[in-house]
């Protein structure tokens, strides 16, 4: 059984267990519900939503809390001397799904 999620402008793909990293989330508790479920199968019938799917919702228990590796943000203008070098490091949650319904 699987389903397709969004969350953070983005979709993912999750099973029971699976471990996702996805845009930080506000969560006071140990779990998250994601309710903005796009499609859910389990193996004989696939559900497709339009755009969501009514009642379906996927619950995960978050593990951490982090930062992403550091990416280099580099602008650089040639013949004119400008050059402007900057780090990022995007913070993520890493939840771990523990129920799909729907």
């Amino acid at each position: 059984m699987f389903a397709v999620i969004e969350t953070g402008g983005k979709q993912y793909r999750v099973s029971l267990g699976t471990k996702i990293k996805v845009e930080k989330l506000a969560s006071e508790g140990e779990s998250f519900v994601f309710d903005k479920v796009l499609l859910v199968s389990d193996g004989k019938e696939v559900k497709i939503g339009k755009p969501y799917l009514e009642g379906s919702k996927v619950e995960a228990k978050v593990v951490k809390q982090g930062r992403a590796k550091k990416i280099i943000v580099f602008r650089y203008h040639s013949k004119t001397r400008y050059r402007k070098k900057k780090g990022h490091r995007q913070p993520f949650t890493e939840v771990e799904v523990t129920k799909i319904s729907g």
